[in-house]
């Protein structure tokens, strides 16, 4: 999942930076309101956490800046402004959730996953697929029987995006995107040396191949149908 981190006061958003990656997110982060809605416009980001005193444009001119072409974005406002006006202000702006500063990271975490689960169809924090369970907030993989399969992060991170997109193929670039950073990784190759890998660690687990490769789609989670 991937995250942008729209904060000037520089200690909180390195913090927030860290904490998020620690986690398994990729997070980009911007110092000025400009900066911030640039790349909000350029990249593709599953939520953003936006400030609302920032230099060079506010908070409230970029939330209304992004809904005048996009209502599917999920979009936190993090600030210190509590004043209840303010609070209505921006969720009537078209903000997803609006938590106040100072905070526990552990709080605004949980919020962040629960506005990226709202952002697919699946809403339940345990996903399943053909005897495969993940769970979203533990972060955990394991089988029907109970069995937690070990994954590097990055496999994980891939598994659970097909996993919030079951139903549709994913293609490279949209992986890319979404569990690396776009302009971190120059190839799509990157992808196919880590589904491979992927593949070949689920396909011991359950004895067939659940990610499949629909040539000119990209990849999709389920039980490869037999040709004939």
């Amino acid at each position: 999942m991937r995250l942008l981190i729209i904060e000037d006061e520089n200690d909180l958003r390195i913090a927030l930076l860290r904490g998020f990656r620690k986690l398994g997110y990729l997070a980009d982060g911007a110092a000025d309101g400009v900066e911030g809605l640039e790349l909000a416009q350029i990249n593709s980001y599953d939520l953003i956490i936006l400030d609302l005193n920032l230099p060079g444009m506010d908070g409230l001119e970029i939330l209304r800046a992004i809904r005048e072409t996009d209502w599917q974005q999920r979009i936190i406002i993090l600030s210190a402004r509590s004043d209840f006006t303010d609070r209505i202000e921006g969720l009537n702006l078209g903000a997803n959730d609006y938590l106040i500063k100072p905070f526990d990271f552990g709080e605004l975490e949980a919020r962040v996953r629960n506005l990226l689960r709202r952002s697919f169809v699946h809403r339940e924090s345990v996903l399943q697929c053909e005897g495969i369970l993940l769970d979203t907030v533990k972060r955990i993989v394991r089988t029907a029987a109970g069995a937690v399969v070990e994954l590097p992060p990055k496999q994980y991170a891939i598994l659970e995006y097909l996993f919030l997109n079951q139903g549709r193929p994913v293609s490279a670039e949209e992986l890319l995107e979404h569990v690396w950073a776009g302009d971190d990784v120059l190839f799509s190759g990157t992808v196919k040396v880590h589904i491979s890998l992927l593949r070949k660690k689920m396909s011991e687990i359950v004895g067939y191949n659940i990610i499949c490769n629909i040539r000119g789609a990209g990849y999709l989670l389920g039980k490869e149908k037999e040709q004939g």
